[in-house]
């Protein structure tokens, strides 16, 4: 596979731009499986730090950092124990601080996790509701209730946790408290003025630490529906779903993001000394039935970004693409928010993986499936990707075109969800296996201890190292992109998209005048008039009279 550069990239553009985030590329790195700086097997702060410069050179604009707080590490981190405390397994608050400065050094911004709906069964306030008992201030800070039944026995509604299970756990004084994840993670009462209060705290904390912004988990589940409902019949639940659900997408949660809204805008100028003036940004990962709901989380005084699910979850299809594509830009346009777009993260199989099996089988896949396709249709869905108008989000591991881990014996995997008997599949592990950083070596270069997930045998090819520098890798396709896309002045921010004609299976369009991307979503070879100079393709391209074929699932960037 060949991808062709033009001689020199075009001048940047010279408009008036604001709004780092409204065409940013943003790297979603999981602290885990990064990199490991002391050799004890998992990744830590300290590696993160000493990889920075590879972020850099890739030519993304942020790092999005998963969490990394103190934590019992029952959901991989997302049942925090101390929000303003680094769990040690990834170092200290001094670790925290060197490695905000050190991206910023390197122009790199950093955006933290945030986990609003629940803490860890461990936090303070916690503790002191179950040693209270029923009737304690410290309870309705989270959601305790008596049971139903002669004696309670039962649970107070009919909710099911995302995992599996019922959302709800006996304490040992009768009372029940609600979960709509892992028993360890208790969620709060976001109908409480204490919990409001400790969260703007908690952004201040990390406001004054550096940080450029927050991705905020489950933004969408805070507010529960007036009397937590019985939801009655209904299909399994799932981690990822778009379902109408009394936990989620209740129109509640706007006012609290206005609140964080007016908190970050306290600090645009920085207040660090030090420090320049930076936006500082809110991402929502709110998983809701359509696009104009998510929209709802963006408006001009909430949120600044929100993932793009329906996105992720579309098929390889050119009609399927096109169809969410203008859904997304038209939900954005009346609330004056970029669409962001992304193909991967930490919750699901990896894009070379869901491409390489039949459509159909979810986000959560079992089987490799047909790894040659499968990595064919990724570099080409990542072209199309970034060509789009706005910001992009990247999942660590995805610009050297790994393939998910399926095949992870059942002894070491450790997604909690797995170990449930309903709910979501849980094979999220295979997504969240440590990065290959050298062709050989214990663990590729993720560390001198090994790695806390085995990784496959045959991932030394796939490796940073053996990338960099062949022009036919995944790795230089990314780094030729970024550096396009940064650099040509029709790319990033903006709603200009216009669609042109093209055979049945293509997608074709332009960016303002000077930009054409076309994208063959079909098996089969496509010829069509060449738009211009060709200046990227994820496959070898042939141009020749005027024409070009476009080989079956290939994307390709042209000059006009």
């Amino acid at each position: 596979m060949t991808q062709h550069l033009a001689a020199a990239p075009a001048a940047p553009t010279t408009g008036t731009h604001t709004g780092w985030w409204r065409d940013a590329v943003i790297y979603q790195v999981y602290p885990r499986s990064f990199a490991d700086g002391n050799g004890d097997g998992m990744g830590d702060l300290e590696g993160i730090r000493s990889r920075l410069p590879y972020l850099r050179d890739l030519g993304v604009d942020a790092v999005w950092l998963s969490p990394f707080y103190a934590s019992p590490q029952a959901d991989a981190g997302y049942d925090v124990a101390d929000y303003r405390a680094i769990d040690p397994m990834f170092g200290t608050l001094l670790d925290a601080d060197a490695l905000i400065r050190e991206a910023h050094a390197l122009d790199l911004r950093v955006i933290v996790d945030l986990v609003p709906n629940h803490s860890s069964d461990r936090h303070e306030w916690f503790q002191r509701a179950l040693k209270e008992g029923p009737g304690s201030p410290l309870r309705e800070r989270y959601h305790f209730r008596p049971g139903k039944g002669e004696s309670g026995e039962l649970p107070p509604n009919d909710w099911e946790s995302i995992f599996g299970g019922p959302a709800w756990t006996r304490a040992a004084d009768g009372e029940w408290y609600l979960h709509l994840f892992a028993p360890e993670q208790p969620d709060f009462n976001w109908e409480h003025p204490a919990v409001r209060d400790e969260f703007r705290s908690i952004l201040r904390f990390w406001l004054d630490m550096g940080v450029d912004g927050f991705r905020v988990d489950v933004a969408h589940g805070l507010v529960k529906a007036e009397g937590l409902p019985d939801i009655g019949s209904h299909d399994e639940l799932k981690l990822l779903g778009n379902d109408v659900m009394p936990f989620f997408d209740q129109d509640g949660v706007h006012e609290i993001y206005r609140s964080w809204n007016q908190v970050l805008t306290e600090y645009s100028p920085s207040l660090r000394p030090g420090v320049p003036p930076r936006d500082r940004i809110l991402v929502a990962e709110a998983w809701t039935p359509t696009v104009e709901r998510t929209a709802n989380y963006v408006r001009p005084d909430e949120m600044h970004q929100a993932f793009n699910f329906q996105y992720l979850g579309t098929h390889w299809d050119a009609a399927e693409l096109r169809t969410v594509i203008d859904a997304s830009l038209a939900a954005m346009r009346p609330v004056g928010a970029p669409t962001t777009w992304v193909l991967s993260n930490h919750d699901v199989t990896r894009h070379a993986t869901r491409f390489a099996n039949p459509p159909g089988l979810g986000t959560q896949l079992r089987t490799p499936g047909d790894r040659a396709l499968g990595l064919r249709r990724a570099r080409a869905a990542s072209l199309l990707m970034l060509a789009l108008p706005g910001s992009a989000y990247v999942y660590q591991g995805e610009e050297l075109g790994l393939p998910d881990v399926t095949d992870l014996p059942d002894e070491v995997r450790q997604d909690p969800s797995f170990f449930r008997a309903t709910g979501q599949d849980g094979y999220r592990d295979g997504c969240r296996v440590p990065i290959p950083w050298t062709a050989t070596g214990p663990s590729y270069g993720f560390g001198a201890g090994g790695s806390w997930l085995p990784q496959p045998t045959t991932w030394g090819p796939l490796s940073v190292e053996s990338q960099t520098g062949d022009p036919h890798s995944t790795l230089e396709l990314y780094r030729s992109a970024l550096t396009i896309r940064r650099t040509h002045p029709d790319l990033g921010a903006g709603e200009s998209l216009t669609w042109l004609p093209s055979p049945h299976g293509v997608l074709a369009f332009t960016r303002h005048p000077g930009f054409t991307c076309t994208a063959n979503t079909t098996g089969a070879p496509v010829s069509l008039s060449a738009p211009g100079r060709l200046l990227l393709a994820s496959t070898e391209v042939t141009v020749a009279g005027g024409m070009v074929t476009l080989p079956a699932d290939t994307t390709a960037w042209w000059a006009v």
